[in-house]
């Protein structure tokens, strides 16, 4: 395995070596913004805060919704596309985004779901995503859980099968619901439990701690699930917050966790228990400290923080999966290609899957780091 330091002293790829990415390609990056790109999306990636229902783009919505014999709020794509506008913060989002899941009402239409998020990400070079799913969300609009889970798994063994892209499950409790909602859900799905290889913790966090649930979570962990938490930017309670995830729910990960870079002794918390952050830049990139903007990646790498960069409901933000939420940060952050890759191993490096599949991946990202980082120079 490949270091930061040797990275910085690759040396030139000799005429002999094979390029790991098309000279066709290579020919059309001339300028350093291209080149960037071109770097980007070849670039060996995991995802791991990804909302499978999240991706469900305005014309697969429509599409589900004549087939299910609904009626939608809007008159076209465009005017649906439109109305994601007035998305400003996360109850804003919450609000459309559940409105979206009421579509979602066969077991085909989660399998079609899951087939389309993994084919583009497969076209982006996605090698492992860990994708959440919200049942209870499901359960309310009358759905069997059995339903939710045959249709996503059947798009995860097709998207295996198809592009080669490895995925897992991680079943969301819903915070707003109670906790008895929470361990009832988790009850129905044990007799699935091979198909889940975590739980985690979203929704509405005003006046919703992590300790509410945490006899759901201990008895997820009994069952030998893994555990991580949503710790939206800038929400009531954010610090005590993360906190509890930290100290009480002993979570494997935490997701978004911005507000982290607030406090010295939150970032010591996070960094003594060796955890990783999941973090969105373009839902939850940017803090207040003082009334003035932080850019939490770049903080967040400059203080040792273990970061991953993740694109969370991209059919809600603009279309913009991994490779542009790649993109955006590289500019927005002002980071290098080094870093990139930093990020990029971060990732596999947190993801929840066997040691011979992470050296696996990371031999390919340590392949293509030391065809591309000397071009990059």
């Amino acid at each position: 395995m490949i270091t930061r330091r040797a990275l910085l002293k690759s040396a030139l790829i000799g005429s002999g070596s094979a390029s790991l990415f098309p000279r066709t390609l290579l020919a059309a990056a001339a300028s350093p913004t291209h080149l960037m790109q071109a770097f980007i999306q070849g670039l060996p990636k995991a995802e791991l805060h990804l909302h499978i229902e999240g991706t469900l783009e305005p014309d697969m919505k429509f599409r589900m919704a004549k087939r299910n014999g609904l009626r939608l709020p809007y008159r076209s794509v465009e005017e649906m596309r439109a109305s994601y506008q007035r998305i400003h913060d996360l109850q804003s989002f919450l609000e459309v985004y559940y409105e979206g899941t009421a579509v979602l009402k066969t077991e085909q239409d989660f399998y079609e779901l899951t087939l389309a998020y993994l084919k583009k990400a497969a076209s982006q070079n996605i090698l492992y995503v860990e994708m959440f799913f919200d049942p209870q969300q499901h359960m309310r609009n009358g759905i069997a859980f059995e339903t939710v889970i045959k249709g996503l798994t059947r798009g995860q063994k097709d998207g295996q099968k198809l592009w080669g892209i490895d995925s897992q499950l991680i079943m969301c409790f819903l915070r707003e619901l109670t906790a008895d909602s929470a361990m009832q859900t988790l009850e129905a799905a044990l007799p699935y439990k091979e198909y889940l290889v975590g739980v985690g913790l979203d929704s509405d966090e005003k006046d919703n701690p992590p300790n509410k649930f945490s006899a759901v979570f201990k008895r997820a962990r009994e069952e030998g699930l893994r555990v991580t938490v949503h710790c939206d930017l800038n929400q009531k309670d954010i610090h005590e917050h993360i906190r509890q995830a930290v100290e009480q729910l002993q979570v494997d990960r935490i997701d978004h966790g911005g507000n982290v870079i607030d406090s010295p002794e939150l970032i010591k918390l996070v960094k003594d228990n060796g955890l990783y952050l999941t973090v969105c830049p373009g839902s939850s990139g940017t803090s207040i400290q003082d009334g003035k903007p932080v850019d939490v990646v770049r903080t967040m790498l400059n203080a040792g923080l273990n970061v991953t960069l993740n694109s969370d409901d991209p059919a809600y933000m603009s279309g913009n999966y991994l490779n542009e939420t790649f993109i955006n940060a590289q500019k927005r952050s002002q980071l290098s290609a080094v870093e990139l890759v930093s990020l990029a191993r971060n990732a596999f490096e947190a993801s929840w899957i066997s040691d011979h599949q992470k050296a696996r991946y990371l031999t390919k990202l340590d392949t293509y780091a030391n065809q591309w980082l000397p071009k990059m120079a």
